[in-house]
């Protein structure tokens, strides 16, 4: 009826003992005798091979076709289908007969086999959440962490850079990304320069008040509008930075020397590709070009 897997098999009459019977005294062994004309058979079984995988190999799950292996049936005095046996340390433990709901055969076995625990939580995908929630310092610790233990892993190099730059460490950022070897996250690395470029040219320029103002003045100043998109890249206002800088791309795309698409461009490296920011500009900017 379905696939064998590491911890789902067939178990025959010239196997049964070795699959079931000696690896049960490893760990339990469910036994599910069926037929290919039990309906009930047909919808129990998923649910066992669900349940079987959901315990990472501290539980097995073996099939007995009893159609087949008539002498497993008349061994065990099976009557009736589909009926389930536990064994565990060569002897049958426990077992119920017809189907049954996922919760009532999670009751029988939780008596005895261990649920394996949780994976444990991946730092750096933790640390790539955290970053995403502006909470720089929790993530820069737990970088700290990875790097402790690889202090080649790119994609933590690029994270921690970002994590430095955020609280104005631009030269030690620097430094990092230019440790950075991989070429497998070449999207990250550029998105991650893109950053510091925006934060040091931010430190650079008047504040965005007084840009705003003075594009309340004039909206058809060219530098304001291009140095108060940077201001907001360096805040993470990347709506209205790309809004900004979509504006004057249309209005003027040859000022300085074609600058709004050059930040445009940069501005989908630091979000990458994924972002529906980044989706929504890109469309936006081709409609614009053509």
């Amino acid at each position: 009826m379905s696939q064998d897997t590491a911890y789902i098999f067939d178990a025959t009459t010239a196997t049964f003992d070795q699959l079931v019977i000696d690896k049960s005294f490893d760990q339990p062994v469910l036994v599910d005798f069926w037929a290919e004309w039990c309906a009930p058979c047909k919808v129990l079984m998923p649910l066992l091979q669900q349940i079987t995988e959901s315990y990472q190999g501290e539980l097995l799950l073996a099939k007995v076709n009893c159609d087949i292996e008539q002498d497993i049936v008349a061994r065990f005095g099976i009557r009736s289908l589909p009926t389930v046996v536990l064994f565990k340390d060569g002897q049958p433990v426990d077992g119920f007969a017809g189907a049954q709901p996922e919760s009532e055969i999670r009751k029988i076995l939780e008596q005895h086999v261990v649920m394996p625990p949780p994976p444990a939580a991946d730092p750096l995908k933790q640390a790539q959440e955290l970053f995403a929630e502006s909470r720089f310092a929790d993530a820069e610790a737990l970088l700290k962490v990875v790097l402790g233990e690889d202090n080649t892993n790119a994609a933590a190099l690029i994270l921690y850079a970002r994590c430095l730059a955020e609280r104005g460490e631009l030269s030690e950022a620097r430094q990092v990304l230019d440790a950075v070897k991989s070429d497998a996250h070449k999207a990250e690395l550029a998105g991650a320069k893109a950053q510091l470029t925006f934060l040091a040219e931010a430190a650079t320029l008047p504040d965005a008040a007084e840009l705003k103002s003075r594009l309340a003045q004039n909206p058809q100043d060219d530098e304001a509008s291009h140095q108060l998109a940077i201001q907001q890249l360096s805040r993470q206002q990347y709506e209205a930075a790309l809004d900004g800088l979509l504006k004057l791309f249309i209005r003027n795309r040859n000022y300085a020397e074609g600058l709004p698409h050059k930040t445009l461009l940069q501005v989908f490296d630091l979000l990458g590709n994924d972002h529906p920011l980044v989706t929504m500009y890109r469309r936006k900017l081709f409609a614009a070009l053509y």
